[in-house]
């Protein structure tokens, strides 16, 4: 059999099983990016772009940060941001997969252990995969069950340090992490606890900073660059040591082109605009709120939670041909299929973006209420 006949056959069975990928255009209404804010496309970040032509800065970086690849806009934002997010330092990555590689393949050592939530995003589990320490995963977002499984750990001869890793608010299931509960976990194990905020910066917490904010541990966050704040890349904020580590040891930062100086200063025109703007938070808090409002009454899901409100849908052909109707009235809303979300759990991920209006949000769940109403 030819490579490609080989390959045609795997995109084939994708085919049969409703889970072929295929890349969209955008149309219709915003229910599927993850710009919260609403900054992508923004006066305000078109405006810190001509700014940053109008000084010099350059669109590309020529190389990685260690040649010549580093410039004052990487080092202005690390400095901000780590001001911004309330840690000694940051460091920014091209982005947050390429950051979380970074993180998991270079900081935890051979005999340590990853303590991960069982949802923790595929970037991790690289990032894991490439590292040195063993990883053992606890039920979502069930500290008692973390507990045990550290403790099971022990009883085996494990004596590393212990990494607490999670994702403040879920990118699929759209929850959030007991964040509270796992910071006094991580301090009486003496843990570091590594907090994901990619979905919560900008979003949740003083001035969007992100849920783990002044969190009493050892923490070390990422902010993705490219969702709330509307640009590109990733920053990774923790202690100082960390940071010159990941700067000393990580592949995914020495070997790679530098991110965009350019993304730089408009990633540090977003923070500022968080710092000075309280309605951009506000207005994503009200839009999120009514969301969930109206999938209460329109639909019947749960209580709120975040910006991102999952219709379960559970088969995955069904839910592709929802996605599909709800697009063609419209709604530019996608399906989620395994193995992104488990098996028979399909849904319609609604992300509650900058870019769409409340009446556009009550729209759409009634489309999905009279979807529900022709399935029954």
């Amino acid at each position: 059999m030819t490579v490609a006949a080989r390959l045609g056959g795997g995109l084939e069975a994708l085919a049969v099983r409703h889970r072929l990928r295929r890349l969209a255009p955008r149309r219709g209404l915003d229910f599927a990016s993850n710009d919260y804010l609403g900054l992508s496309g923004s006066a305000l970040l078109q405006d810190a772009a001509r700014q940053a032509v109008d000084r010099g800065v350059p669109v590309g970086s020529g190389g990685s940060r260690l040649l010549r690849g580093n410039h004052p806009e990487h080092e202005a934002l690390e400095e901000e941001a780590a001001g911004f997010f309330g840690a000694e330092a940051a460091l920014y990555m091209g982005g947050g997969f390429q950051a979380n590689q970074a993180i998991f393949s270079t900081l935890p050592a051979a005999g340590d252990l990853v303590l991960h939530d069982a949802l923790i995003h595929a970037s991790a589990h690289e990032g894991m995969r490439l590292g040195r320490a063993e990883t053992r995963a606890f039920p979502h977002n069930d500290v008692a069950a973390a507990r045990q499984v550290l403790s099971d750990w022990r009883s085996t001869g494990g004596i590393g340090q212990v990494w607490i890793v999670v994702e403040s608010v879920y990118s699929m299931e759209g929850d959030l992490a007991p964040l509270a509960d796992l910071a006094a976990f991580a301090r009486a194990e003496n843990a570091v606890l590594v907090v994901d905020e990619a979905h919560a910066t900008g979003v949740f917490g003083p001035q969007g900073r992100g849920r783990a904010h002044d969190l009493d541990t050892e923490l070390l966050t990422l902010h993705t660059c490219g969702k709330g704040l509307g640009v590109s890349g990733g920053l990774i904020c923790g202690a100082r040591v960390m940071i010159d580590t990941l700067i000393n040891r990580a592949r995914p930062f020495i070997f790679a082109t530098a991110p965009s100086p350019f993304d730089a200063a408009l990633v540090r025109a977003a923070l500022r605009a968080l710092e000075v703007r309280p309605e951009l938070q506000q207005a994503a808090q009200d839009r999120m709120h009514h969301a969930w409002s109206e999938a209460q009454r329109l639909c019947g899901t749960g209580g709120p939670t975040s910006q991102i409100v999952p219709v379960i849908i559970g088969p995955d052909g069904a839910t592709m041909n929802r996605a599909q109707d709800l697009q063609t009235q419209g709604f530019d809303i996608r399906g989620i299929r395994p193995p992104t979300v488990p098996r028979g759990t399909a849904r319609l991920r609604v992300s509650v973006t900058g870019n769409v209006r409340a009446e556009d949000i009550t729209a759409l769940f009634q489309a999905i209420a009279d979807q529900q109403m022709g399935a029954e």
